[in-house]
């Protein structure tokens, strides 16, 4: 059989945020029909160097080879003349337009439609992934919409097609069609950089898998040779802890209760809550599964606050409290912690520094504020013990929320919540796109809130983070809430099939 040969290589390639060095003399290749993968904790520099190859970034020093050649790539126009295609975790289409017209936008010959439309039924039936051209992008599932966001990129013929997270927001079943594609892919010659923090996928779907740490190259391995846990130890330097288990709560304190909620639709693009039921009591973890777009937002938004109606919901008590007018100020008041599923924006403001950060949600404090007066020492020590008992990896002291890396964001805005020992607890995606290491942190934190007595509510589309947190599972689909089951009842395909409403008893129920 004949060797393969390198499609892409780096030779040294760094780059520097002003004295921050993301990136320190990367040497990498990946080669002709390989699925590769790219490893590392957040901040170790993956998301700089894929941006780099991607025409995004522009190194501040080394070489990129394609082909064996030396290549500039000053834009993202000239990375996809070179035949490099990116699928972003964060999709970029537009909801408001249908799926053949969002592949138009992308193409830089015009098609007409009626050729284009042929074109992309023929290439989504050669890769078994069809998807209705004349359907609007906002009626497609999230699942659905990764497919048009591949064709997408397959209609420009890519040579390299660049995947970040793409099993982040699929069941379990919709990532095992997607490792089909791949596969599928790499056969007619194209190679796919494949970027992931869930180690088993990694192993299952990759040759092999080059891991980054603090912005260096620790190895390349071949995926097959290694265990999870050997390379979970190369992307943090040392044995990542393990989640400690959670002590079963005897409690039959009810800390939430909350009976006939039904929030209507308020945009074209939101998902109306049918008659949601459910209790918490103290010490237990319900966690909520479901796809994005399903109720996660809405309902998250009526835990906080931000959205208030007490003739759209018969109950909404929490720690004994009639809430359902309450501002998310007074219900922090209260006692109660939230954070959001949006980090940018909503959990955090990017163009605040931590400091300021951690002044908007503590102003009530009386250590931080005492006569309308902010006492800046307490704050500030505040924010440092933050930084140091969640380990947030910062570039300078007091930096800007925009210079972290998304998991290290993460790490402060769970700190910021968790550090106040909140009496009740709502949180939505914990861990989404951070690295192991900050996941089993964040986990074994809001284990230990339980633990405490706490109660809490996790929504999550992460089925591993919901089987080691929650001590029951609920399903959320289309606004409706299915039955709860204790977790030991079930499994990730079960759940999986629920996630995606393929089971014909969904209905909500009270619990």
């Amino acid at each position: 059989m004949k060797p393969r040969s390198a499609l892409l290589q780096s030779h040294d390639i760094s780059k520097s945020f002003g004295s921050f060095i993301a990136n320190d003399k990367i040497n990498f290749n990946i080669l002709e029909g390989e699925i590769h993968g790219l490893l590392g904790e957040n901040g170790a520099g993956k998301s700089t160097f894929v941006k780099m190859v991607y025409g995004l970034l522009e190194p501040s020093m080394g070489e990129f080879f394609w082909n064996g050649n030396p290549i500039k790539i000053p834009g993202p126009q000239e990375a996809r003349n070179f035949g490099i295609g990116m699928v972003f975790q964060h999709f970029s289409l537009f909801p408001t337009l249908t799926v053949i017209e969002n592949i138009q936008l992308a193409l830089s010959e015009t098609q007409p439609l009626p050729e284009l439309r042929k074109t992309i039924i023929e290439k989504s039936q050669e890769f078994g992934i069809f998807v209705d051209p004349d359907t609007y992008i906002r009626d497609l599932s999230v699942g659905e919409q990764q497919r048009v966001e591949i064709l997408r990129c397959l209609l420009q013929n890519p040579k390299l097609l660049i995947m970040d997270e793409p099993t982040s927001v699929l069941t379990p079943q919709e990532s095992q069609q997607l490792f089909k594609i791949l596969k599928i892919l790499a056969k007619t010659g194209c190679s796919v950089l494949f970027i992931s923090h869930k180690l088993k996928e990694v192993k299952e779907i990759t040759q092999r898998a080059t891991i980054l740490r603090r912005g260096q190259v620790v190895d390349t391995v071949i995926s097959s040779e290694v265990s999870t846990g050997q390379l979970a130890k190369m992307m943090v330097g040392n044995d990542p802890q393990n989640v400690r288990k959670k002590i079963e709560h005897k409690s039959t304190k009810i800390l939430v209760k909350i009976s006939g909620l039904c929030r209507p639709a308020n945009t074209p693009f939101s998902t109306p809550l049918l008659d949601i039921n459910l209790d918490v009591k103290a010490g237990e973890i319900v966690g909520i599964a479901g796809i994005a777009g399903n109720g996660q937002s809405e309902l998250m938004e009526v835990l906080t606050g931000e959205w208030r109606s007490k003739d759209s919901i018969d109950v909404l008590d929490v720690l004994g409290v009639d809430i359902r007018d309450y501002s998310p100020h007074r219900r922090r008041q209260m006692g109660i912690g939230f954070m959001p599923e949006e980090r940018n924006g909503h959990s955090a403001v990017m163009n605040m520094t931590l400091t300021e950060n951690t002044l908007l949600t503590n102003h009530n404090n009386p250590e931080i504020q005492k006569n309308s007066i902010i006492e800046n020492n307490n704050l500030e020590n505040l924010t440092s013990n933050i930084i140091h008992d969640y380990d947030v990896r910062t570039p300078i002291q007091n930096p800007l929320a925009s210079s972290l890396s998304g998991g290290n964001l993460q790490k402060f805005v769970v700190g910021r919540e968790l550090i106040k020992k909140p009496r009740v607890f709502f949180v939505a995606q914990p861990t989404w796109g951070v690295d192991i290491g900050a996941t089993k942190f964040i986990r074994n934190a809001i284990i230990e809130l339980a633990n405490e007595g706490c109660g809490i509510i996790v929504i999550s589309q992460d089925l591993e983070e919901l089987f080691e947190l929650a001590d029951s599972v609920s399903v959320l689909f289309r606004g409706k809430l299915s039955e709860r089951k204790p977790v030991k009842e079930l499994n990730s395909q079960k759940i999986g099939l629920l996630m995606g409403g393929e089971d014909v008893s969904f209905i909500s129920r009270g619990i």
